[in-house]
């Protein structure tokens, strides 16, 4: 992490789990866990319906909201779609884009996720920008060429004064959801070249002031490690932000 520079941001991602009368008691108890001065913005990003109770009950911990997912319209006929406009109505802050299961189940191109960080954009949301290789491409040694494509293809037309507003989160495929973690020298690696392809774009001060997050199966136990390395400025967290306790201490790890 390099507070001097970038926010160290720490975003739990729900997936399809919860309830909406479950986010009330979950942020009671997360609250207890908390550290009272914490050293990273948090983030919660939740199934759709979910955001509203977020909101509530994220405020007194100062816990933001976020979703998972967006359309690229603004409005229409588009059935099951949700747009930036109802996702800031809603109350989100941030909002997932490009994540791995997007890709595979949805079968989002790299096109789609960057009109859809657009989208967002124009609308004042942050976009969470997941980039990650599979482990065929890794073990390939694929991965760096396959990620700057991923970047550069997310940002498309995106200004620089819009990129203040982006976070990306590097995400290996193979670690999401399996209990395998890249070491930390691996995602360091990783994340240290995508800002080197901001840099490419935009230049050094942009791209010193993007927060990179790792969210490969990050925990309690190794989110200190992690979050040591120089271009690791948080998380984007899957299981362990569904466990009050779990969540909290990776947010404790901020403050090593």
């Amino acid at each position: 992490m390099n507070r001097k520079y970038r926010k160290t941001v720490i975003a739990g991602n729900w997936k399809m789990n919860q309830l909406v009368s479950g986010v009330k008691p979950f942020m009671e108890e997360l609250k207890k866990e908390l550290p009272q001065n914490k050293q990273c913005d948090i983030v919660l990003c939740t199934p759709a319906v979910m955001i509203p109770a977020m909101v509530k009950a994220g405020k007194d911990c100062k816990v933001a909201a976020g979703g998972q997912d967006v359309s690229k319209y603004e409005k229409g006929a588009y059935t099951g779609e949700v747009s930036a406009d109802q996702l800031l109505d809603a109350g989100a802050k941030y909002c997932i884009v490009g994540h791995s299961e997007r890709r595979q189940y949805h079968h989002e191109d790299d096109m789609l996720i960057n009109a859809k960080a657009r989208a967002l954009l124009a609308k004042g949301i942050t976009p969470i920008i997941c980039v990650g290789e599979s482990l065929e491409q890794r073990e390939m040694d694929l991965t760096i060429e396959h990620i700057t494509y991923q970047v550069k293809a997310a940002l498309y037309g995106i200004s620089a004064t819009e990129l203040r507003h982006c976070i990306i989160a590097y995400e290996p495929i193979w670690a999401i959801g399996t209990g395998k973690t890249a070491t930390s020298e691996q995602a360091q690696e990783v994340c240290e070249a995508i800002r080197g392809v901001i840099r490419k774009m935009y230049g050094a001060r942009p791209a010193r002031a993007v927060s990179i997050l790792y969210g490969g199966s990050m925990n309690a136990k190794n989110a200190e490690e992690l979050l040591a390395q120089p271009d690791i400025d948080g998380g984007l967290i899957g299981g362990a932000s569904l466990k009050p306790a779990d969540f909290a201490a990776i947010v404790k790890a901020t403050d090593q």
